[in-house]
């Protein structure tokens, strides 16, 4: 599949060399390149046959990109909200039409923004693209997102585009792909050109976007998870992670590929359904195969409809909340913290009710839990504070996975950051790869001086 793509570029540069094919062509998805990018096209076709072995497909890509002209008539426009005044760390971008068994859009947005603490919501902003042309449709959508939303649209969390069909190529005379009907060509064609625009929009207004569709529920604390993840890779290289297995849903790019990845969803957008075409899009940025982190951090809410069908779309990598009971495997326990009289260390990690009390605490004081086995943790949950009284929460920690590599005794010698607490409390799932490294280590960790002792209910870990 991967070498389809380049096997078609082949075939665009010989036909563009005959001066037949430069004309105008209303219904080719090619009418959005100037003449002088059909010359360049064919003098690539040129080179092509008196170098054939030193073709270049990303030089060849980025030689079809110069002077191009295919981003010249988007005219996207802001229906509710406004942009950003300062640079956000995340994009969410979400393309929604209507659906034959209904939208279920208000309920991504709903699950979305309960998803993420108010902490969280901070560092991100939620771009939808209305890319139905049915004004009805429109301004229902616009009335239900601007009634339900008001809050975060006012806090400049949630801004709403539709880009009108000025901008779009004609989808008369498709090719026909995977003997793919004409509707489903025309469908995806158009869906390509829906992500595209919405892309464009969003290229400035953050360090990363996030692709998710318009019919997900997210996991709890999903944008810390993404946040953690892009820490841990901050100097690897990288095109695209994946936080589902499904589709286009669930993946992070640089905002800097955007400009990249929309001109080739546009000039390629009669070839394949995107999740076909971002695996091509994947050779292009030196990213051999697809970076897959476990578990999913979006479900699709329902079933999948063309055409009026329906089918189960479900992502079996998408854990719900686990009901069953922490493991805790063996370990030791260390804290610097001012342990009171009577109370055990090792209460913090016990399954029971008994619980492990701090008489006071400082900035940069631990707790940290070392597994006698390195594990694959899946869950981690941590509760502070009298769960009767409702006081000695610890407010102000952070929760980090520690990973050992010298073989130390009591401690880790290299840390990531799982999520901070909220209200005295951490419930997340830990995201990994398929080569993912095994937790040592589970440290929590003080950042600012609580007014008082502290009491650790517990640290549960669940392992697979």
């Amino acid at each position: 599949m991967k070498d389809f793509l380049w096997i078609f570029i082949t075939a665009t540069v010989m036909m563009f060399s005959i001066l037949f094919f430069i004309r105008e062509n209303p219904f080719d998805t090619t009418s959005f390149l100037s003449f002088e990018e059909r010359e360049m096209v064919a003098w690539q076709r040129a080179r092509m046959q008196i170098h054939p072995g030193r073709t270049n497909p990303l030089e060849t890509f980025k030689n079809m990109q110069k002077n191009s002209e295919l981003l010249k008539n988007i005219n996207s426009h802001i229906l509710i909200g406004a942009p950003p005044m300062k640079k956000k760390l995340l994009t969410i971008g979400i393309s929604s039409v209507q659906h034959p068994h209904g939208s279920s859009l208000l309920d991504t947005l709903q699950s979305l923004f309960f998803a993420s603490s108010s902490s969280e919501r901070k560092h991100f902003i939620v771009v939808v693209h209305l890319a139905d042309p049915d004004p009805k449709w429109l301004g229902q959508m616009i009335s239900n997102i601007s009634t339900l939303f008001k809050l975060y649209i006012q806090a400049g969390q949630l801004v709403v585009i539709n880009t009108p069909l000025t901008s779009y190529l004609l989808l008369n005379n498709l090719k026909k792909n995977f003997n793919d009907i004409p509707a489903h060509v025309a469908f995806y064609s158009k869906q390509k050109m829906d992500y595209a625009f919405l892309m464009n929009f969003a290229t400035n207004h953050s360090d990363y976007f996030l692709m998710i569709a318009d019919d997900v529920k997210c996991a709890p604390g999903f944008v810390t998870q993404i946040a953690t993840i892009v820490s841990a890779w901050e100097n690897r290289l990288w095109m695209t992670l994946n936080f589902s297995q499904l589709g286009f849903i669930g993946k992070l790019f640089h905002t800097r590929d955007l400009p990249r990845l929309v001109q080739f969803l546009l000039l390629f957008c009669q070839e394949m359904p995107c999740d076909y075409l971002l695996s091509n899009f994947y050779d292009l940025l030196i990213q051999q195969t697809p970076i897959q982190f476990f578990p999913s951090l979006f479900q699709p809410m329902g079933n999948y409809s063309f055409e009026g069908k329906f089918k189960s779309l479900k992502d079996k990598e998408f854990e719900e909340n686990d009901p069953s009971s922490p493991s805790n495997p063996a370990a030791s326990i260390y804290t610097n913290l001012k342990v009171a009289n009577i109370s055990v260390l090792v209460n913090a990690y016990s399954l029971d009710k008994n619980f492990f009390y701090a008489k006071s605490a400082e900035a940069g004081n631990h707790l940290t839990v070392v597994l006698d086995v390195p594990a694959r943790v899946s869950r981690v949950q941590v509760l502070t504070g009298s769960h009767l009284k409702g006081k000695n929460h610890l407010e102000e920690g952070q929760v980090e996975l520690g990973y050992d590599a010298t073989n130390r005794v009591h401690d880790c010698d290299d840390y990531i950051l799982l999520g901070l607490l909220e209200n005295g409390t951490l419930n997340k799932q830990v995201l990994s790869t398929e080569s993912g490294k095994k937790v040592k280590c589970v440290r929590l960790l003080v950042i600012a001086t609580p007014p008082s002792g502290i009491i650790v209910r517990h640290i549960n870990l669940w392992t697979k």
